[in-house]
This record gives structure tokens, C-alpha cells and sequence, in this order.
């Protein structure tokens, strides 16, 4: 989700470093109404999608070693206990870039733990601790809300729980909410430091809720809620999971969602989803916002002060949720 960790845009062959709501309300959208799901597939609440990211940017930017973030992280874990997963929780100190000792937390929900036919979908629920993108330098080392960059995932994976809890897919679903993603070198700093984003996953990776666990295939969700966002095939999901790539993007063309999966490359991205390949070799795709027309390749509001709600849109959370819904209960 970074254009720093080495997110790599193509051209041709060339490549460079990627008011309040109440829970269930459904979104009155034309294209909401328009769309026709199998009759085994849960309609996704977008709404409540939207109430979830609102209320993870209540507690305030979501940073590792924060009161914030503490907070945080118990709604999240209540949440998914709430909605009937089984709950796993990875509390550990991870080392940050430039040396901090970060208090972080993978949350995680299995759902039907015994079936060995499972999917994976997973999101970061930490926020970026600088707004190293801001156009007031002042702002570079405040913390963002992070309601798309962190948020927007999350939002759509609770109500994918809450989901799953209402009518059971017939499959194991595991749902990983990663801490540390957003803790990457930022940039006013000149030094690099390999492999410091996504240590949450790398950890996972290194060190899963179950011992050899499985899946067959994984869904990562980063950037998932502004309006009109264009998520293009991201090209280290194209290499490790091409079948996924296209089953999810036929998937949202089918329901009507194809200006918002629009059927071409984009560019290459080091995230959560890299390291659940390395570590536990799931093919796994990465569904994330990419903007060719602006100069970071990411939305106006990435890394700075406006990554805020106003951004988020309950459109692009309602075709990002239904065909992740639809992926799962047709599998």
C-alpha cells in the first residue's frame, strides 16, 4: 500500500518502485439495487461496513504503543468473538525501523477451525504513524486516522464476519487483522531499511496461530473504501495466484462491479500478502486501491492529514464486500 515498499507501476516493460451510520442499513445505491448475487450468497451490508471503519477512526490514529491502539485492538477482538469466530491472538514486540520496540497484536477469527477447505482474508488495522505525504511538512511526523489506509479493509471484513455468523458458507474461513504494516520507513528519512512494513504478517508468516496452518488460497483488502477507487490486477498477485486474481475479478464484473475492478495490470507491491506467500506459500491477491493518474499511485489523501472519513464511500465498500461474499459462498 506503499509507493516506498517498492510498489512498482507498469509501463509497458517497465517497472517502478506501489454522518454517523448505524450497523445494518443497507446502502441505496443504483448500483447496490442493481445487483443480482447467487441465492446462496449473504447480501453485504455496506453500511454496516461503513460504521466499523468510523468507529475504528473514533478511537484515534490506531499506532502501535498508543492508548489508541489498545483500545482498538479490544473492539476489534470483541468484535470478531462477537460475531462467533473462534479467537486467536498474537501479542508480541516487534522492532521498528529505526529501533523502537512496538507493542503490536495480530487479531485473528477462524471460522469452521476443523474444515480443511479454507480461505484466507486479511487486512492492516494499525494507521501510519507520519503523514510523510502531507503537503504542510509540519505535518510529517503526526499520525494519520488512516480511515482508508487501515480502516476501509477491516470495515469490510467485520461485516464479512458478522456474515458468516448469520448463515454459515459451508467452508473455513480464517479472517487475520495484521498490526505493525503501516510502521515503514518514512519519507524524511534518508537511510533504508530492508523489510520494514508489514511486520505483523512477517511475524505470522514466521510464526501462524496454528502450527502449519493451511489455506487455499488468501484475500487481502487494503484501501478498499473511496469513492470511485480502481483496483487494477496487482502484479505480485498475478504472479503467485493468477486463478485467484481472475476468479475475483470475473466475480465483481459478473455483479455489475467492473468499473471498480477494471480488467488490466497495475504495478507491484511489497504487503501483507508478500509475506503470507513467502512464509506460508498461499497464492493470495492483493484487492488495492490504485490511481495511475496520480504521481504517488495511491489516492490525494494517502499518508497525510486527509485520509479521513470523508473519503470513504459505502458504494466501493458494498462491491468490495459482495465479491469477496460472493467468492466465498460459491467456493
Amino acid at each position: 500500500m506503499k509507493m516506498t515498499k517498492a510498489f512498482m507501476i507498469l509501463f509497458t516493460c517497465a517497472f517502478i518502485s506501489c454522518g454517523n451510520k448505524e450497523a445494518g442499513q443497507t446502502v441505496s445505491t443504483a448500483e447496490a439495487q442493481q445487483t443480482k448475487t447467487t441465492s446462496s450468497t449473504p447480501d453485504f451490508q455496506a453500511d454496516s461496513a461503513y460504521f466499523y471503519v468510523e468507529k475504528q477512526v473514533s478511537f484515534g490514529p490506531r499506532v502501535p504503543n498508543s492508548a489508541a491502539h489498545k483500545a482498538c485492538a479490544n473492539y476489534l477482538a470483541g468484535e470478531l468473538k462477537r460475531f462467533g469466530a473462534k479467537l486467536y491472538e498474537q501479542e508480541m514486540i516487534l522492532t521498528a525501523y529505526d529501533g523502537t520496540r512496538l507493542e503490536a497484536r495480530n487479531i485473528i477469527g477462524a471460522y469452521n477451525p476443523e474444515n480443511r477447505k479454507r480461505i484466507l482474508l486479511f487486512a492492516h488495522w494499525d494507521s501510519r504513524p507520519f503523514a510523510d505525504h502531507d503537503p504542510d511538512p509540519q505535518n510529517h511526523r503526526t499520525p494519520i486516522d488512516g480511515a482508508d489506509d487501515g480502516g476501509s479493509g477491516v470495515g469490510v471484513l467485520l461485516e464479512v464476519a458478522r456474515q458468516i455468523q448469520l448463515k454459515d458458507p459451508g467452508i473455513g474461513v480464517d479472517i487475520i487483522f495484521f498490526d505493525a504494516e503501516d510502521y515503514g520507513v518514512p519519507e524524511f528519512e534518508t537511510r533504508y531499511v530492508p523489510n520494514s512494513w508489514c511486520l505483523g504478517s512477517q511475524f505470522w508468516g514466521k510464526n501462524p496461530h496454528i502450527p502449519n496452518y493451511k489455506a487455499d488460497f488468501g484475500i487481502l483488502l487494503d484501501m478498499v473504501g473511496a469513492k470511485n477507487a480502481t483496483f487494477y490486477k496487482e502484479l505480485t498477485s498475478v504472479k503467485y495466484a493468477a486463478p485467484i486474481v481472475e476468479k475475483v475479478w470475473s466475480t465483481a464484473r459478473n455483479l455489475g462491479y467492473g468499473k471498480y475492478f477494471i480488467n488490466a495490470e497495475g504495478g507491484a507491491i511489497t504487503d501483507d500478502h508478500e509475506f503470507v506467500i513467502k512464509g506460508r506459500n498461499i497464492p493470495c491477491i492483493d484487492i488495492i486501491n490504485y490511481d495511475p493518474e496520480n504521481r504517488t499511485r495511491f489516492g490525494h489523501y494517502w499518508h497525510t492529514q486527509n485520509d479521513t472519513m470523508e473519503n470513504i464511500d459505502p458504494a466501493t465498500l458494498k462491491a468490495v464486500g459482495q465479491t469477496v461474499l460472493e467468492v466465498i459462498y460459491n467456493y
